[in-house]
């Protein structure tokens, strides 16, 4: 089985990019991007056989109509990664972060592709925070929406349930990926307990891109979106559970060692998040379900249509371009 880790940077070599390039059995692609120290990242690959560092010029040659799309000085140059990912012949594909340093037990427990038991939350809620019922459970993940917080995880029914994943999706300690207006009231350092995974949900649930694995299958239709500011890999989870793919979350596999963010821009860039959301996922709810809320009828849109009402035309034009390309991978 191929394996193959994705991440982007601006930043140095970092101390987990060190360390995933001890794992031989894994291969490691960067995308670099117009503020990457491309020098550094080209002796970093010389050094290493199982890395290639895709610098400008290599994602210009080789992905130059989706690379001209996607434009410069963003996280979505990742998107780049998953492609050359694909096009590698990736089954399992790890897209991490360069900030989250692996811990003993990173991708020594995959379980793509594999009946699973899982801690099952059934819910008649919209969506479920897999956060919410760990020992942090005053704290709640990035894109859960926010008008659901008074309830959240209050109504469920927990059982043990076999699960058969597409997504991985390993929790961070250290300072994990929470709601920006979280992190600033609370300012985390999380170490969380094993016993409460995996957990699985029978509802919409965020994940991230920082610290997850994907089937060749669930990539294909996954994308870091554009122009939809922090909601660029959340959004697009939804998407992928509208579609039917399983997730399910599994112990901390990473210490997130956070890069230096300015709090403030990042809940700016929520802001998306906190006012569309919740429709996002009534739109996608309504393909899924006959006892509809809030008396609106279902509608006959698909998973792709859903999304399109939600993004802009320029996003549109990358996730039509990825699409494209995935479909014959």
């Amino acid at each position: 089985m191929k394996k193959i880790i994705v991440t982007t940077t601006i930043y140095s070599v970092s101390k987990a990019l060190k360390k995933f390039a001890t794992f031989k059995d894994w291969y490691i692609i960067i995308a670099g991007d117009k503020k990457t120290p491309h020098e550094e990242y080209i002796e970093f690959e010389k050094k290493h056989e199982n890395v290639l560092y895709m610098t400008p010029e290599y994602q210009e040659e080789h992905w130059r109509e989706i690379s001209d799309l996607i434009g410069w000085n963003k996280i979505a140059r990742r998107n780049i990664g998953y492609l050359e990912a694909l096009k590698r012949g990736g089954e399992i594909i790890a897209s991490v972060d360069d900030d989250n340093i692996p811990l003993d037990n990173w991708g020594k427990d995959i379980i793509i592709g594999k009946s699973t038991d899982t801690y099952y939350y059934e819910t008649s809620e919209i969506a479920f925070d897999p956060i919410g019922v760990t020992n942090y459970n005053y704290l709640w993940h990035r894109g859960f929406p926010i008008q659901n917080l008074h309830e959240r995880n209050k109504k469920y029914k927990i059982t043990r349930k076999m699960v058969v994943p597409d997504i991985q999706a390993m929790f961070w300690n250290g300072d994990p990926d929470i709601d920006a207006m979280c992190r600033l009231e609370h300012k985390p350092m999380c170490f969380f307990d094993d016993k409460y995974f995996p957990i699985a949900t029978n509802t919409f649930s965020p994940f991230n891109s920082q610290n997850t694995l994907f089937s060749r299958e669930a990539l294909k239709k996954y994308l870091v979106m554009p122009g939809i500011g922090r909601m660029d890999d959340i959004w697009s989870s939804y998407y992928l559970e509208a579609q039917g793919f399983n997730v399910v979350y599994t112990k901390a596999s990473v210490f997130q060692d956070r890069n230096i963010q300015n709090l403030t821009k990042n809940m700016k860039d929520e802001f998306i998040g906190y006012e569309n959301t919740l429709s996002l996922l009534n739109h996608f709810n309504y393909k899924q379900r006959d006892d509809m809320p809030f008396g609106i009828p279902k509608n006959t849109y698909s998973a792709d249509e859903c999304y399109k009402k939600f993004i802009t035309p320029e996003s549109i034009k990358v996730m039509e371009k990825y699409l494209d390309i995935t479909k014959n991978m």
